[in-house]
């Protein structure tokens, strides 16, 4: 699913107007009953409304909302924001359009009801608001209404970013059709609420070939990734992994990661630990063979030893001992196929910063945000940690999975996927070395490392779901996620 600028949105617009063809005043009813039949099915009839409508279309569509849930019995009332302004001619249209029992107010104060609808501004505005639309905006985010916002919350900027300080807080944003780059980031969260899309029916050949770095990435899109298993398939054909890691104190780290690794289909996995480790992974993970160097951290050793695997991945609880960056270093050096390299890896790349321009092309490189940071220099905005990634994946030919709520994979492109599955129990110790075992595995069995990282990030994220919905967001721990492995690829 593309994530399109404001810009490519309106284009969106006009060459469904033109091409479905149909009139611009047809496709904002089109879109508000769309929002309706979304609102209705949140909140009850019983509930009083309150939309409030700027002079432009966001305002038309508020118009035509308290329209069509006045005729489904709500108790809705209008406030104008500018009514000495003639606004729009759909906006126009629409408050012609309303029926008499959809009273005007002039204040917030002058009702009691329970949600306000945001119709303010949508999503060309490009400036700060200030002047009595700022207070406006103020006096309902301190109402203690529900807030819904239309398409996007009035105030915040659809290509990323809060214009000043006025903006407002929804509790959810209903947005057509087109997710918004701005509902991607940590800093816009209290302008974003819950979001949704809704189908309004814009031109998808039109908004397919749009050019755009930005993607969403969704069920469909990663079944369609996803390579059937043919009837006389053998463990052989689904690729040998290797999974290197593990210290003393942290063997459990590349124990989740390969039992991850097995369960997202590798047809054989060994894993690589010190010695300290090896009854614990024979006996917590019996179908992943072992083997052993060094007694309580990894020591270097013939590359020998690791040839002839289909995928490798390094980092989950190896410890940054010089033992281990020999080990690490000589793999770097002597490995030409891509490798995944999480955790500690990721610690021993930001120490010997050299190391990244001997990187396999295509490698996939697995940061949280502070691993991140410290890799590349700290981002003031996750809008500008983004570009960050985009830069840092093009530079040294990898790709690059940026851990968070809307997990990022950016490609040796600068094409970057917001993973739409996954939610805040994940946030525990171990579910990245899960991740890492995921993608590894998915690498063994023949898919490109975009295509691994991908579906990796998002089975990860929807294991993550069911697990919540199971045992809840708090109790949620890295063992739970991998056993729903199977049953979120089951899932689509």
């Amino acid at each position: 699913m593309k994530i399109l600028s404001a810009e490519k949105i309106r284009e969106t617009d006009a060459y469904t107007i033109e091409n479905e063809p149909i009139k611009s005043i047809d496709l904002m009813e089109r879109a508000a009953q769309a929002f309706v039949n979304w609102f209705v099915k949140e909140y009850d009839s019983n509930t009083g409304v309150l939309c409030v409508a700027g002079p432009g279309n966001n305002g038309g569509d508020a118009l035509a909302i308290a329209r069509m849930l006045s005729k489904r019995s709500y108790n809705a009332r209008v406030l104008l924001t500018s009514p000495d302004v003639e606004g729009s001619r759909d906006y126009q249209m629409n408050l012609r359009r309303l029926p008499r029992d959809v009273k005007h107010i002039t204040s917030i104060s002058e009702t009691r009801s329970k949600i306000v609808i945001d119709g303010i501004f949508g999503s060309g505005l490009t400036r700060p608001v200030d002047g009595e639309l700022a207070q406006l905006i103020d006096e309902i985010n301190n109402s203690g209404k529900k807030i819904v916002s239309v398409d996007i919350a009035s105030g915040l900027s659809c290509d990323g970013h809060a214009l000043g300080e006025h903006v407002i807080k929804p509790d959810h944003t209903v947005s057509f059709q087109i997710p918004k780059l701005a509902f991607m980031f940590p800093e816009n969260a209290p302008y974003v609420g819950r979001w949704v899309t809704i189908n309004i029916g814009l031109n998808q050949d039109f908004i397919d070939s749009q050019q755009t770095y930005f993607n969403y990435q969704v069920d469909s899109e990663i079944k369609d990734i996803i390579t059937p298993r043919k009837k006389f398939a053998h463990k052989g054909t689904f690729g040998h992994a290797l999974l290197i890691g593990g210290s003393y104190g942290k063997v459990g780290a590349i124990s989740l990661a390969s039992k991850a690794c097995l369960r997202s289909g590798a047809g054989k996995v060994t894993t690589l630990l010190p010695k300290c480790g090896y009854n614990v992974i024979q006996t917590g993970v019996p179908e992943v063979m072992c083997l052993t160097s060094g007694e309580d951290h990894l020591e270097n050793l013939s590359m020998k030893v690791i040839e002839g695997f289909s995928a490798i991945g390094i980092g989950p609880g190896m410890g940054t001992t010089q033992s281990t960056l020999s080990l690490f270093t000589n793999i770097i050096k002597s490995i030409k196929q891509p490798i995944v390299i999480d955790a500690d890896g990721l610690n021993l790349l930001n120490e010997n910063k050299e190391l990244l321009e001997m990187l396999p092309e295509g490698s996939v490189l697995t940061p949280h945000v502070g691993e991140f940071d410290r890799l590349v220099g700290a981002a003031s905005s996750g809008i500008e940690r983004i570009e960050k990634q985009r830069e840092f994946a093009k530079k040294y030919k990898v790709v690059v999975v940026l851990k968070g709520a809307h997990t990022t994979v950016s490609d040796i492109d600068g094409n970057v996927w917001f993973n739409s599955t996954g939610n805040p129990g994940m946030a525990t110790a171990g579910s990245g070395d899960v991740l890492t075992g995921m993608i590894t595995g998915l690498l063994a069995q023949g898919y490109n490392t975009l295509e691994a990282a991908r579906i990796g990030v998002f089975i990860h994220g929807k294991a993550g779901d069911l697990a919540k919905k199971e045992l809840g967001e708090i109790s949620l721990i890295a063992s739970d996620i991998v056993e729903r492995i199977s049953s979120a690829f089951i899932s689509i």
